[in-house]
Order: structure tokens, then C-alpha cells, then sequence
């Protein structure tokens, strides 16, 4: 595996922050995170393509775009790849072809042949998809046996609207997943969050999907705002620094879910992902040094079974970057120093994030983790079979 990262701002340009040594121009995969403005602008994947015009070419909105250990905003953070014995396969689906996001999920899995199928990377549209349902129907196909992850595109803390593109110009409502086959690549994943639960844990009474109506038989939105204090009057926004912990089962660890929206009329509440009826919830509230901690536990799973990775994409929650604020970097410079100075580290702020749940098989959509796949390619038979 051969990797060639850049940096574009406003102020310098496209600058290099690594470059292997190899021909750019045929690169496999190209992968770019970047701001929603600058990926409106129509020129951009036509200069990326000149680049490189026989990569796959992958685009998504962020709410701030990870290259090595910076943190960058309204910037493009460009990761090109060439593989020496890895396949690889991508397809895109548009959210708005389909009833749910479910059915979209299942018809955009069932395009990949599963025969040596290693992993799927799955980069969603973040406003317009239910994430829950997209990785369930996803998982129906390709099964909990093959590493599943990803996330879901933002848009900085406005919420208007995110853009995902394949081999085009980015669009609202786009999910792409790329498949890697077959023995040569090696793939590891951690998925860790780090905050704190308060409160009583209460019986989630009345939900339907994302949307949660009553906790203990009370109006979903009346408890945040007992709950928030001061806090209240800025909802929805400032619900991302009170997310809520759903236990969905029991033997497994809960998931995290972050707050898109509140309804006034009916006093519910929407989620990132599903916050299922019968379920157990509880609020959470931000611990600066466990959030790190989470981040460098997260890199010490991933690390586990692929030591010295050659590749780290990190997708981290936007309630993360707005807790940590001007110490976000400490979460990617953790991650830095478990994995090592080789590793080319590149990822972003999401709505959301896709990863089986440390320990566990099943994939799931997560709030408020730092969620990192690892990525090495073996050249050498023997290698295999260790």
C-alpha cells in the first residue's frame, strides 16, 4: 500500500503532508473530507479527477476534516491510495429512490459480492438517512461475520444538509460503501466513547424509529429541559453535549444517541438513530479527559489485531469537537500515540458513526464515539497464513 495525503485551505492551497514513493496518477482509491462550501464548488472533483483518473473517487461534507494529527475547518483533506494486491468495489445509492432507509441499505449491500469480501466502508448522507436502519439492512446482507464501518457526513454544526460522491460531484441524499477483498488486506476497528451517565435510567415508553415521545410515561422534551437547566434555551444544539445512552440489549454494551431535533407541539425528541420503545435510556454529560481516554482506548482495540497499521480512518462525533473545542487535537494526537508515527491518519466529524461495538460482532450506529478503522496490506504469501 502506497499513500499520498494533501491539505487544501484558502490560504496556501493543496499542500503535501505525506508522500510515499510511487505514481500518484495510479492511485486505486481516492478518499476527500472536506467543508460543505468547498465541496458545492462543481470544478472540484474535475480537478481531482485529472489527478487521478483511474481511482474510485469518494467525496463527503464534514464538520472538520482530520489529516495527520490536525483538526482542520472549511479545508479538503485528500488521502490517495494505491494497493499492490487488493481489490476493491463501490457502489452508490440515493436515499431518496427508497421508502426507508432500510430497504436502501439492503438493496446497496446486495450490489457486492460477499465471496472474499473483507470489509465494507459505508459514507452516508447525514440529514436525510436513518443510520439505524441503513447499517440493519446492510447487515441482513453481508452479515455480522464481515467488518462493517463508517459514518454519516456533516455539515459543520449548521444541519442543513450533507453531500456524498462517487466518481461525481457530491449530492444530498448519496450513500457509497466501498468493499475490500481478499486475504491481503488487514482490517481491525475499535469504536469507544468516553462519556458520563447521569440520572435515573428511565423505561423509553413511546417511540416510533428515531423519534422519542415519552421517557417513563413523561414528555420526552420536558425531561431534557428539567435535565439541561440553562442548556434548554439552546436546544436543539446544545443537545449535542447531552446525549442519550439506549441499552437496546441487553447482554451488549448501549449505544449513544445525539439529538437532531425537538418538536414544541409534541414534545418529542429525534435522534441520530433508532431509540427503540421497551429500551432503557439515560442522559449523558461530557468528561473531557475520558472523551480522550475514549479516543486512546479506541486506538488500542484497533490496534490489537493490526499492529503498525499502514492506514487509520477516524470518524469521530460532532458533540465531540464541540465539547473538546480548542483541545480537540489531544483526541487525534492520543490516537498518534498508540499507533505510531508511520501510520497515515486522515478521517472527520460526523453525525454519526458505523462500527461493530468493541468486543462484539454486530455493527451498530453510534453517537459521541471516536470510531477508527486500520488498514494494512500483506505482499507476501507466508503473511497470510501467520
Amino acid at each position: 500500500m502506497k499513500i499520498s495525503q494533501k491539505k487544501w485551505s484558502i490560504k496556501n492551497g493543496w499542500e503535501t503532508i505525506r508522500q510515499d514513493s510511487f505514481e500518484e496518477s495510479q492511485s486505486n482509491l481516492v478518499i476527500v473530507f472536506g467543508s460543505r462550501d468547498k465541496l458545492s464548488d462543481p470544478e472540484l472533483f474535475n480537478e481531482i479527477k485529472a489527478k487521478y483518473p483511474t481511482a474510485q473517487i469518494i467525496i463527503n461534507s464534514t464538520s472538520g476534516e482530520i489529516i495527520d494529527v490536525q483538526v482542520n475547518d472549511n479545508t479538503l483533506s485528500l488521502t490517495a491510495i494505491q494497493f499492490e494486491k487488493t481489490e476493491i468495489e463501490t457502489h452508490c445509492i440515493n436515499i431518496t429512490k427508497y421508502n426507508n432507509s432500510k430497504t436502501a441499505g439492503i438493496e446497496l449491500a446486495q450490489q457486492f459480492n460477499t465471496n472474499k469480501l473483507s470489509s465494507l466502508l459505508v459514507i452516508s448522507d447525514g440529514q436525510l438517512v436513518n443510520g439505524s436502519e441503513l447499517v440493519e439492512g446492510i447487515e441482513e446482507i453481508i452479515g455480522n461475520k464481515i467488518p462493517i464501518t463508517g459514518g454519516l457526513a456533516g455539515d459543520g454544526d449548521r444541519f442543513e444538509k450533507t453531500l456524498v460522491g462517487l466518481n461525481n460531484t457530491p449530492q444530498t441524499g448519496n450513500v457509497v460503501a466501498l468493499g475490500f477483498y481478499g486475504d491481503y488486506i488487514k482490517i481491525s476497528h475499535g469504536c469507544v466513547g468516553g462519556w458520563d451517565s447521569f440520572g435515573p435510567e428511565r423505561i423509553i415508553t413511546s417511540s416510533k424509529g428515531n423519534i422519542l415521545f415519552e421517557l417513563d410515561g413523561q414528555p420526552a422534551l420536558d425531561v431534557y429541559k428539567k435535565y439541561l437547566g440553562d442548556y434548554a434555551k439552546d436546544l436543539p444544539g446544545s443537545g449535542l453535549l447531552f446525549p442519550l445512552s439506549v441499552r437496546i440489549r441487553a447482554n451488549e454494551e448501549p449505544v449513544v444517541r445525539t439529538i437532531l431535533a425537538i418538536n414544541e407541539n409534541d414534545k418529542s425528541v429525534t435522534f441520530a438513530g433508532n431509540v427503540p420503545q421497551g429500551c432503557v435510556g439515560r442522559l449523558m454529560k461530557a468528561n473531557f479527559d475520558r472523551i480522550i481516554e475514549g479516543a486512546s482506548n479506541a486506538a488500542e482495540y484497533s490496534s490489537q489485531f493490526n499492529q503498525n497499521p499502514e492506514l487509520a480512518i477516524l470518524i469521530s462525533c460532532v458533540g465531540r469537537k464541540l465539547v473538546l473545542n480548542q483541545r480537540i487535537e489531544e483526541e487525534i494526537e492520543a490516537v498518534r500515540d498508540i499507533l505510531g508515527n508511520t501510520t497515515a491518519i486522515t478521517g472527520f466529524y460526523s453525525y454519526g458513526e458505523i462500527s461493530p461495538i468493541s468486543g462484539y460482532e454486530r455493527c451498530e450506529l453510534h453517537n459521541q464515539t471516536m470510531t477508527i478503522t486500520t488498514y494494512s496490506e500483506r505482499t507476501d504469501e507466508n503473511e497470510i497464513t501467520k
